[in-house]
């Protein structure tokens, strides 16, 4: 397999086409003395600017090193020559309009800044290193889902001048492709407004953000910028003039694009059949019972908030613990109605007329149906005047669905200064799991039939989309260790999007998936799998706290858990095997000792899912360690 690399490449090396176009062979000599005169100019013209801020747009920064021109065509023939990075054949090849390029650079960047490969994710020790990296070869269209995030609109530079001027010394192209001038101060305006919606609205703290390249769900208007730097939505630009867009209507549309969302959303749990699962859920459900029927220093008299009450089977259980009033907050309309019902045919409903300071009725449950962040304008709730906030709100691998960013504004909204959150506390953890863990065994014989090649193709499969399923703890094949926690009563709501990093180790008590004379002491690791923990901790639950867990070691709940498919299994072996010195690191012949992973969990643009990458590294016996690339996965 040909290999490609950040440094300079001999002249036997063949460069890489899709980086490289081959018809510019000819033009590198003269490209290398004109970028020459670049440099020079660019230091007449710093000094001629001094400190007048326009003087920065003379002084660009190169991606990858500290060299700096006073063009973006010289700076991009550098990143050819010297780095072998073809910014404008890359953009050419995929289409990239303005801000697919801002993100591109923005991404590189990013990733130079941490000694990461742009391309395969691998971390360097150095600079240097970064420079003599060298990986597979790839097809561009492969990676280009790498920096097609729109949290790569943030500038991660500041003052950045390449971002408003790499468009502008593209030739041959229209006024409304890649030629526009773009105002810096205008486009940080865009970007700023388009961040603060996009990425940490003060509604939801949702990334909800749907882009030209994703397919029309639901109904949905695709929202894609225009190269000019302004918004446009699909479809009406046939209406426009030349040139001009929809410029001020995006904060509209993409209000309306939530409002989809949500209602689609809200709208799924009005079915019955997925209360009765929740509900069914004993870890569940009794997790919850006890937390507020055995501590009653905490609810009795407490004005409670129930977030997401669903058929209000919590606001039940906090009245009857003793509550003085029950705040049921139930977005989807037909699940509140329900709530209502419910609570009345028990005698628990709290009219109007009380709120008004009726004392005749013995109620305490009111039902308001809404977001949260809504109520403000369907009812009269004092701000921090609850003394409980209480919601579920936990989904698959603990935060698909987004609805922590609605409990985290309550809190800071309605919850009182040191009132209670429950639960108070989330942690997610990680293991590794082996054959077992897979359909891998099922296909092995069927009605003793081989047909393993059924398997194989579908364990390929998982490698790119997380499945929710139920793991036997009798597959786990590693140690498990914390890999995130998460104290609700004093995170910040940012603080939902994380990276943190874990080390696995073979565990004895698992499968192996081997069938050689090692079998007792090395197996296969085909991947890792994601359970939470939610703790209603001492802090609040002073008589009984309780701990609600979706371990494999405990009996299973509806949240079952996340498993996460490496592309190839990794051999492991405890102690130090004297494995083969020459063969590389995680294969049958020389195991890896330990795993080490970099998972990162982000709300993702499609709105309530989330994205997740997994970086792997195996370390052998002898300290040698690999890297694989990097895998991306989405939760939808």
């Amino acid at each position: 397999m040909a290999t490609i690399s950040n440094h300079p490449q001999s002249e036997e090396e063949p460069k890489n086409n899709e980086f490289y176009d081959e018809e510019e062979k000819e033009e590198e000599n003269e490209d290398e003395e004109l970028e020459g005169w670049d440099d020079w100019e660019a230091e007449d013209e710093a000094g001629e600017d001094g400190d007048d801020e326009e003087g920065s747009d003379s002084n660009l920064l190169c991606l990858f090193c500290d060299s700096r021109y006073g063009s973006c065509d010289a700076l991009f023939d550098h990143c050819i020559s010297s780095h072998h990075f073809d910014f404008r054949g890359v953009r050419t090849k995929l289409g990239l309009d303005f801000y697919g390029g801002f993100k591109l650079i923005n991404y590189v960047r990013s990733q130079v800044a941490e000694r990461r490969c742009w391309i395969c994710g691998v971390t360097c020790e150095s600079s240097q290193g970064l420079q003599n990296h060298k990986h597979e070869t790839f097809s561009i269209e492969d990676i280009k889902p790498l920096w097609d995030d729109d949290r790569y609109l943030k500038p991660f530079m500041e003052d950045d001048s390449l971002l408003y001027t790499f468009g502008e010394d593209e030739e041959g192209e229209g006024e409304d492709d890649y030629s526009a001038s773009i105002d810096k101060d205008e486009l940080m305006r865009d970007l700023k407004k388009y961040e603060e919606i996009c990425i940490d609205d003060e509604n939801t703290g949702d990334m909800i953000v749907y882009n030209a390249d994703n397919s029309d769900k639901n109904g949905r208007k695709e929202i894609a910028f225009a190269s000019n730097g302004h918004l446009d939505v699909a479809g009406s630009s046939e209406k426009a003039s030349k040139g001009k867009h929809l410029r001020g209507s995006f904060p509209t549309l993409l209000s309306k694009d939530i409002k989809n969302v949500n209602e689609n959303y809200f709208g799924a749990y009005s079915s019955y059949g997925i209360h009765r699962e929740m509900i069914s859920d004993k870890v569940r459900t009794d997790a919850y019972r006890q937390a507020i029927l055995k501590n009653p220093s905490l609810l009795n008299n407490a004005v409670v908030m129930d977030v997401g009450c669903g058929t209000g089977i919590l606001s039940l259980f906090a009245a009857q613990a003793g509550a003085s009033r029950v705040i049921a907050v139930e977005a989807s309309e037909k699940m509140a109605a329900v709530a209502t019902q419910i609570a009345m045919d028990n005698g628990l409903w709290r009219s109007k007329s009380q709120n008004e300071g009726n004392k005749h009725s013995t109620g305490v449950i009111e039902v308001v149906q809404g977001m949260v962040e809504e109520l403000d304008k369907s009812s009269k709730i004092q701000p921090h005047s609850v003394d409980v906030l209480l919601s579920e709100w936990m989904g698959y691998c603990l935060l698909y669905e987004s609805m922590l960013s609605s409990v985290l504004f309550a809190r800071d909204r309605w919850l009182k200064p040191g009132g209670a959150i429950l639960p108070d506390t989330a942690t997610i953890f990680v293991a590794g799991f082996g054959k077992g863990g897979t359909s891998v065994p099922f296909w092995e014989n069927v009605y003793g039939f081989n047909m393993s090649c059924i398997g194989k193709e579908l364990v390929g499969d998982a490698a790119k989309i997380p499945i929710v399923d139920i793991v036997d703890n009798h597959d786990i094949v590693t140690n498990s260790t914390v890999l995130q926690t998460f104290d609700l009563a004093t995170m910040n709501h940012d603080d939902v999007d994380f990276t943190a990093s874990a080390e696995l180790e073979p565990y004895s008590g698992g499968s192996t998936g081997m069938s050689n004379d090692l079998e007792c002491q090395t197996r296969l690791c085909y991947g890792v799998v994601l359970w939470f923990e939610t703790g209603f901790t001492s802090r609040f639950c002073k008589e009984m706290p309780v701990v609600l867990s979706t371990s494999p070691y405990t009996p299973k709940t509806h949240w079952s858990q996340t498993i996460l498919t490496f592309r190839e299994p990794i051999a492991m072996a405890s102690g130090k095997p004297s494995g083969d010195r020459l063969a590389a690191i995680g294969t049958e012949a020389c195991p890896a000792t330990k795993i080490q992973l970099r998972v990162s969990i982000a709300r993702a643009v499609e709105h309530r899912s989330i994205d997740i990458s997994l970086e792997t590294a195996g370390i052998g016996s002898d300290g040698r360690k690999c890297k694989w690339p990097v895998q991306i996965f989405n939760l939808h």
